[in-house]
C-alpha cells in the first residue's frame, strides 16, 4: 500500500469512527510508525509500506478507534519545547499548563527587584509532578533555581526521572514519593506549583471519555466537590511557603470562585484566564507577617 493511499484510508476511518481531529491524528500515527516527521510524509506520497509497517500502522490506528490518546500510543508529548515521555501512569501534559510556567516566570520578573535573596537561590516545589512537564519547563527556564518534585506515584515518578534524564536536567531536580508536600520543612519554598486534580466527581460526565477512560483517575478527579486536594494543598503551601512565597496552581472555571475564597487570607490573590477566557491559573502569596 502507497503512503498517501495508507495516510487517506486513516483519515476516512477516524472520519467515520468520529475520532477528533481525523487528519493531524492519522498523519501523527503514521509519522510514528514510520519514525519521520510531517514533511517526509508529504514528499514522499508514493512510498510502498512494507507488510510490517502497514501492520504496525493498523494496530496503533486500532487503538486510537478504541479510545486509547494518541500520545500514550506514540509514548511521546511535546511541553514547554520539550519531547516528553507519557504512559498511561501519567497525566498528558496540555497546552493550557503552560500557564503555570508563564505565570512563574511572571512574578519572578515583577519581584527580582525586591527579592531577599539573589534569583539563583529560588527554591521551587512542583506537587504532584506526573510526568515531571512543569518542574522541567522551569528548570529549562531557570538555569539555578532548585526544583524539588514530587508525587504520590511511584510509576508517575518513574516517568518523570526518564524525562529529566533524556533532557540531561536529572542533577537540577529531586523527586520525592511524597503525598503532596509531606516530609518538607516549613519555610523551605519561594514558589510552589501544581497542577492538582481539580475535577468534581459531578463533572464526570462532561469530562471526555478518553480522560475518563484512559488517564490516571488520580491525576483527573479531586473527590466530589473537585477542591479537595487543593484544600489540603493550600494549608500545607501555607506552612512550606516563606513568607512572601507564592502558590502558583492550575484551576478549572468550575472552582475558581471556591479557590478564591480558600486563598481570602492570602495576599495577591489573582485568578489568571487562559488563551480561551477560562480561569486557569489561581497565584497567591504568603503574608509576612
Amino acid at each position: 500500500m502507497e503512503l498517501k493511499q495508507a495516510l487517506s484510508s486513516a483519515i476516512a476511518r477516524f472520519t467515520a469512527e468520529r475520532v477528533p481531529s481525523p487528519r493531524l491524528n492519522a498523519e501523527l500515527l503514521l509519522m510514528f510508525t514510520l519514525g519521520c516527521d510531517r514533511a517526509h510524509i508529504h514528499a514522499h506520497p508514493e512510498r510502498e509500506l512494507s507488510a510490517d509497517e502497514e501492520a504496525r500502522y493498523d494496530a496503533a490506528l486500532a487503538e486510537r478507534v478504541r479510545g486509547v490518546p494518541a500520545q500514550y500510543i506514540t509514548g511521546h508529548q511535546e511541553f514547554w519545547g520539550l519531547d516528553l515521555i507519557v504512559s498511561p501512569a501519567v497525566l498528558i501534559p496540555r497546552p493550557e499548563t503552560e500557564h503555570v510556567i508563564e505565570t512563574v516566570l511572571e512574578l519572578i520578573a515583577a519581584n527580582a527587584g525586591g527579592r531577599e535573596r539573589p534569583p539563583g537561590t529560588i527554591r521551587i516545589a512542583d506537587i504532584g509532578t506526573g510526568s515531571g512537564c512543569i518542574a522541567l519547563a522551569l528548570a529549562k527556564q531557570l538555569s539555578r533555581a532548585e526544583i524539588d518534585a514530587t508525587d504520590i506515584s511511584p510509576a508517575a515518578l518513574e516517568i518523570a526521572r526518564a524525562n529529566a534524564a533524556r533532557h540531561q536536567l536529572e542533577s537540577r531536580l529531586r523527586f520525592h514519593e511524597a503525598d503532596l508536600l509531606a516530609g518538607f520543612a516549613p519555610a523551605t519554598f519561594d514558589f510552589i506549583v501544581s497542577n492538582p486534580p481539580y475535577v468534581g466527581e459531578s463533572e464526570r460526565d462532561q469530562v471526555q471519555l478518553e480522560v475518563r477512560k484512559f488517564e490516571p483517575r488520580g491525576a483527573v478527579f479531586a473527590g466530589p466537590k473537585g477542591t479537595e486536594v487543593i484544600e489540603r494543598l493550600i494549608a500545607q503551601a501555607r506552612a512550606a511557603l516563606r513568607p512572601g512565597g507564592w502558590l502558583v496552581m492550575e484551576i478549572s472555571g468550575t472552582i475558581a470562585e471556591a479557590v478564591k475564597t480558600l486563598l481570602c487570607e492570602w495576599n495577591e490573590v489573582r485568578i489568571r484566564q487562559d488563551l480561551q477566557s477560562v480561569p486557569r491559573v489561581a497565584q497567591a502569596r504568603k503574608p509576612r507577617g
